[in-house]
């Protein structure tokens, strides 16, 4: 994959990586950032990807926003998420692979988003996860408001939002927020861990599981019930279960292919 002016990309036994590539702007997210991400996520399933890591180049993940970016900022910030982050958000959250944000250094504002939308977010104790928008007088945006009262109940999510501080990579995995917190040296090693294994996993259900648990936080039980009905027919209907069904029989090891 190339062609990207603000991100890099690969493809690599089953894991697609997709790595933020400002590094002299601490990998601060712009509109065209944040079309080429949907745009290389979605096409990751095509180039063989089963699974597909978010990280970023240089000293930190993301630093959020760019409030220097060329053009300037819009007179009214909302148009700038209405046009381009809300859209680049509810895609990643539809992305039918899963997600691992490998996170290091800053992971601010709607970077803070961005790693969170993943399923599993793997930081390095170098990390930091910081809701920066109180600090120059905004809100939290990126579906912040949404996902952190979801992960760590509202007095923790009012704590990151309404005072602004820092939040620690090891902090956030005793919250809740995170997956695991782990060694700078290890950060790489043990997100590709995670995503090989997710790769090699049965795609079509991964995906439909992926989507499932952001709609069922919005339905009532029995509106949660009917999708699993759905879901389960989608899934039931696939190559890997009928590899899954075997295996078991066998009493081996299942060999999905994400089909």
């Amino acid at each position: 994959m190339s062609g990207y002016a603000t991100i890099e990309t690969s493809v690599s036994q089953n894991v697609g990586t997709i790595t933020l590539n400002r590094p002299d702007r601490l990998n601060a997210l712009t509109p065209d950032m944040a079309g080429e991400i949907v745009d290389a996520l979605f096409a990751m399933p095509g180039l063989g990807a089963r699974a597909v890591i978010l990280n970023g180049a240089g000293k930190g993940f993301c630093s959020g926003t760019d409030l220097q970016m060329e053009g300037g900022l819009p007179e009214d910030l909302g148009e700038l998420l209405e046009d381009h982050y809300n859209p680049a958000m509810e895609k990643i959250m539809a992305s039918p692979l899963p997600m691992v944000a490998a996170v290091h250094g800053a992971c601010a504002g709607i970077g803070c988003s961005l790693a969170l939308a993943c399923d599993f977010v793997v930081a390095a104790r170098s990390a930091y996860f910081l809701q920066a928008f109180i600090n120059i007088g905004l809100v939290p945006d990126g579906g912040a408001t949404w996902m952190l009262p979801r992960l760590v109940g509202r007095a923790r999510a009012v704590e990151m939002m309404m005072l602004g501080d820092r939040i620690s990579a090891e902090k956030a995995e005793d919250w809740g927020m995170i997956y695991r917190a782990v060694d700078n040296e290890a950060l790489a090693a043990e997100a590709l861990s995670l995503a090989q294994r997710l790769g090699n996993g049965p795609t079509v259900a991964l995906g439909l599981l992926r989507t499932g648990m952001a709609a069922a936080l919005e339905s009532n039980f029995p509106q949660a019930l009917t999708m699993e009905r759905r879901h389960q027919r989608d899934a039931g209907r696939s190559a890997d279960f009928a590899e899954g069904v075997q295996a078991f029989l066998a009493k081996r090891p299942a060999k999905f292919e994400g089909k």
